[in-house]
């Protein structure tokens, strides 16, 4: 599967502007309930964009480069933000589809091979994607659809990075049941080695928590559960957004509450 991210985020971009622009400064945001519509606008135009358009802008690799960066400040009003996101996504859109996608770049990933460019652009198209699903909500707007290629894309993030993500810190071991994630749309699926991630993060904390190892699957392998949707469908699921309609679960009981528990530890 070959995508072009940069296409994706600036079109998923575009539609979000579309459909924050049909809210209300204040009205809730429902996937984020601590946020109004100000808030999404920021978080995506100034905490999201803006910010990996410097580091890829400002040729950041490392964490104390990553420290260093002088944030911006927040515009006091909505013309202030609507500015500021016009200009962000304009630069982050550029800077994905000129830069070499094989620069290195800083990245919190644990995967070393993931940060560069390519990773980034990649990643910037679906967090402007899911962020749209959050503004048409907000709005009071049907989601709209979603590529079924990139939807496909947006689950294998989800499950190799967001909720497959093992820092360094801390030791994924697998306690030897499978369960299979299925995108009956596009025909493409994997396998979910299931275990606990346990470790001592860089706070301190103690962590021991449900979690998964996600592998490509050539569909032949006996797994004890599966979970099958349109790609669409389990992409939104897969980030915490409200799916049409919920995957199917088929197979074992215990199983499948693992990965449901996996995904209930939430998105941001």
């Amino acid at each position: 599967m070959s995508l072009d991210f940069a296409h994706h985020l600036r079109a998923e971009s575009a539609r979000f502007l579309d459909a924050i622009g049909q809210t209300a400064p204040t009205d809730r945001v429902p996937t984020c309930p601590d946020w109004d519509a100000d808030d999404l606008l920021w978080h995506l135009g100034g905490d999201v964009q803006w910010f990996w358009a410097s580091v890829i802008a400002e040729d950041l690799r490392d964490t104390q480069q990553i420290i260093d960066l002088v944030d911006i400040e927040r515009p006091a009003d909505r013309e202030g933000l609507l500015a500021l996101f016009a200009r962000e996504s304009a630069r982050l859109h550029h800077l994905v589809a000129e830069t070499d996608p094989s620069e290195p770049r800083w990245m919190w990933v644990a995967d070393t091979s993931l940060h560069q460019v390519e990773y980034l652009g990649r990643r910037q198209a679906h967090e402007a994607l899911i962020h749209r699903v959050d503004a048409e909500l907000t709005a009071g707007l049907p989601i709209s659809p979603i590529d079924p290629e990139f939807a496909s894309d947006g689950v294998d993030e989800a499950l190799r990075i967001i909720h497959g993500n093992h820092p360094a810190w801390g030791e994924f071991t697998p306690d030897g049941r499978t369960a299979r994630m299925r995108a009956t749309d596009t025909d493409l699926s994997w396998v979910l080695d299931l275990g606990r991630f346990v470790g001592t993060d860089r706070d301190g904390e103690e962590v021991d928590i449900a979690s998964w190892r996600a592998r490509s699957d050539d569909q032949g392998e006996a797994v004890a559960g599966e979970m099958s949707a349109d790609a669409m469908d389990l992409d939104l699921y897969l980030w915490g957004r409200p799916a049409p309609h919920f995957p199917v679960l088929e197979g074992d009981s215990a199983a499948l509450d693992h990965v449901v528990a996996v995904v209930n530890d939430g998105v941001a």
